[in-house]
């Protein structure tokens, strides 16, 4: 460990933000950097558990008091190989995951956890300024043929690791441009979209193919896919979860992600071939509390809106772990981001029962009532009443669905490739073997395991490389997230 006393000397403390008057004017990220001193104190703060919970609380497996030891050490080549031994895209994960593993990190169970995520973020940046960060051109190549279908984090990380085995990868996307959910998903506030185009570049110079505005099923004929030795399904979770009440049909009621893929697309400079939705002046309703709908809220700020409230089904989480969250489990508690601290009205156990709309079919109000739920022994939500009296109207223009995802696209490309699909609809491919019904068909990340985070989906996509290199060649080099790695 770097430092013995680390943990008792030094207190959690992350980057400095921007103001939240002075971000809300633009769209790029705004959380700075540690100071060297900072980054150092913070990797000391890491006591190298005799057994490192974080190690299973990460989807990835990472070696984590390993590359905190080298960071507390300055040894940066080391804690950038340490990094990208069990995960490819730290540059995504130290901006966007929930970070799971500090939930398990064992300094949490009495103070605050080691600040894992922004850690890792600085090796990969680090890494890049030193030039550490290269093509990974494979010398032998197997004459093997694979095709990735989408971009998003699962298939770029099955990309990468298919690639490193040997095999000649083409990946296929029906957006203008790489990236799937981490291009038109997430706002560029969040993660700046160079930073997506910086490791797009990287993988080109590694010789893998990307093939954009082309929709296996659609403008590419699935027929295509039989010319290679074997085919990865890592397209996203993409039917939003819909709210079936009176007035849906009104002007102004969105699915969250028709809102923010149209603010990437305009940041990105892309063409918005359908009518534009914006928050300008707008009195605005975000239904749902998850980070799909905190990136609404981030959003709207950014357009100007009027107001902001956002709704929860659920009761209002709390603050620190209850009987029902034991450490080291992830807990569900109250998440307060950078675009609620911009500005929003939150409100809890609330349920929307209806739109309201003007003689042109315009969006005016929500009609809403309260909830009271019932609780079990250990305090978890069973059931709920609406709470009498409590009807009202609210005043909005503008309604995002942030509800979550149901399943895969089905129409087209699963459809015609006649996959399996488990009861949620979604593609069937038992974990650990990540194969489908088809022959040479395999699937990985949302479209196999449901909605998810992308720390998974990177995790998804690794594993399934392995499995299609054991396919292709009767046995596979590539890592596994159980391996156990030594470094000097």
């Amino acid at each position: 460990m770097g430092k013995a006393t680390g943990f008792l000397e030094y207190d959690r403390a992350l980057p400095k933000k921007e103001a939240a008057e002075n971000r809300k004017q633009h769209y790029q990220e705004f959380v700075q950097s540690y100071s060297d001193t900072q980054l150092n104190e913070q990797a000391a703060r890491c006591m190298n558990c005799g057994i490192p919970f974080c190690h299973s609380g990460c989807p990835l497996g990472n070696v984590i008091p390993e590359f905190n030891d080298a960071v507390y050490d300055g040894r940066w080549e080391d804690a950038y190989n340490i990094l990208v031994s069990t995960n490819n895209f730290p540059e995504f994960t130290g901006r966007i995951c929930p970070a799971p593993c500090e939930s398990a990190c064992v300094l949490g169970i009495n103070k605050s956890p080691v600040s894992i995520e922004e850690i890792e973020k600085h090796i990969i940046e680090i890494a890049f300024k030193k030039k550490y960060v290269k093509p990974n051109k494979s010398f032998l190549k197997t004459g093997k043929r694979v095709a990735v279908v989408g971009s998003g984090p699962a298939g770029l990380a099955a990309a990468a690791q298919l690639n490193k085995a040997g095999h000649d990868v083409v990946v296929y996307e029906r957006d203008d441009k790489v990236g799937g959910l981490l291009r038109y998903g997430i706002p560029d506030f969040k993660l700046d979209k160079s930073i997506i185009d910086r490791r797009v570049d990287v993988m080109k110079e590694s010789g893998i193919e990307f093939r954009t505005n082309s929709e296996v099923g659609k403008n590419i004929p699935v027929s295509e896919l039989q010319e290679y030795d074997a085919v990865v399904l890592s397209g996203g979770s993409t039917i939003p979860r819909d709210l079936a009440i009176p007035g849906r049909h009104l002007k102004g009621v969105h699915y969250a992600m028709e809102f923010l893929k149209q603010q990437n697309k305009r940041v990105g400079e892309s063409a918005i071939e359908v009518e534009e939705i914006t928050a300008t002046g707008k009195n605005v309703l975000v239904i749902g509390g998850g980070d799909t709908g905190s990136d609404c809220v981030g959003t709207s700020n950014r357009h100007g809106a009027k107001s902001i409230t956002q709704f929860e089904l659920m009761p209002q989480p709390p603050a620190s772990r209850s009987a029902a969250m034991p450490w080291p489990t992830y807990p569900m508690l109250l998440k307060t981001t950078t675009s609620h601290d911009e500005g929003c009205q939150r409100h809890w156990s609330i349920s929307t029962k209806e739109f309201l709309g003007d003689e042109q079919g315009n969006l005016r109000a929500a009609l809403v009532v309260d909830l009271e739920w019932e609780t079990d022994a250990l305090g978890r939500p069973t059931k709920f009443k609406e709470v009498e009296g409590s009807q009202r109207e609210l005043p909005c223009e503008l309604v995002t669905l942030a509800m979550g995802f149901l399943h895969p696209q089905q129409e087209g490309l699963l459809e015609q490739l006649k996959v399996s699909l488990d009861p949620r609809g979604n593609v069937l491919a038992n974990e650990g073997e990540y194969k489908t019904s088809s022959d040479k068909i395999f699937a990985a990340g949302d479209m196999r395991r449901g909605q998810s985070l992308v720390v998974w989906a990177i995790s998804e996509g690794r594993e399934c490389a392995r499995q299609v290199d054991k396919f292709l060649m009767g046995y596979s080099n590539l890592e596994s997230k159980e391996a156990v790695y030594e470094y000097a």
